[in-house]
């Protein structure tokens, strides 16, 4: 395939590229797989009830589908001819807010349920709220494949997520957030602080900033 690159030792190298809709059904795989156990899902889409891989399969699939007919970035890790993993930006203009996405809402509904929308919903508000002024980009969804973990592409991912941000000179920097504490050590090495966080149920959220600097560089196209 046209995007592979070797080392000297002929072994493939990870490649990062720009995503477009063709790469829906592997994005979904990959966020599925990447968000199914998270605490955050497992009380937003309640996992002691019946159907809730379901809901979070639909959730997954709503929200890839929102970001791409909005035209946000969206960019990937291909390893060989196989994409290991994903990350969707929101641009800092977007500031998205759900409550207003009536179709969305009523997609979530017919598949995830009232309450499990709901919850999404003011889980949604509250990181809104705290949100840095001036405008951030959001980055809703990343993910590393399982099988692809522990070999450093979340760092490159996420790198290469920061410097897209870097190129739009209307960001301040770039918004994420976790429900899994043994992720913070991570975020904190790539220089992300709190800007708070967020009670869901028995388990907190917590919403992490860092400032971009405005750099130009280059993110190859697929």
């Amino acid at each position: 395939m046209a995007y592979v690159n070797t080392n000297k030792n002929n072994e493939a190298e990870p490649v990062v590229v720009r995503l477009d809709n063709t790469a829906i059904s592997e994005a979904k795989s990959i966020l599925y797989q990447a968000y199914r156990h998270e605490p955050t899902f497992h009380y937003l889409f309640d996992h002691r009830r019946p159907g809730y891989d379901q809901r979070v399969r639909a959730t997954i699939r709503e929200l890839i589908n929102l970001y791409f007919d909005l035209r946000q970035e969206a960019v990937g890790i291909m390893l060989k001819d196989t994409l290991v993993a994903v990350a969707f930006i929101g641009d800092p203009d977007l500031r998205l807010n759900l409550t207003e996405q009536l179709s969305w809402r009523i997609r979530m509904v017919l598949t995830t349920g009232f309450s499990s929308t709901r919850r999404y919903l003011d889980y949604h508000l509250q990181i809104n709220a705290l949100l840095p002024q001036p405008l951030a980009h959001q980055l809703p969804l990343m993910g590393v494949h399982p099988k692809y973990q522990n070999r450093g592409l979340g760092r490159m991912i996420l790198e290469a997520v920061e410097r897209l941000c870097a190129e739009n000179a209307r960001g301040s920097g770039l918004v994420l957030d976790t429900g899994n504490s043994r992720y913070l050590p991570f975020y904190e090495s790539m220089g992300f602080r709190s800007l708070g966080k967020i009670q869901l149920g028995a388990n907190e959220d917590y919403v992490l900033f860092r400032e971009v600097d405005p750099v130009i560089s280059k993110v190859s196209s697929a």
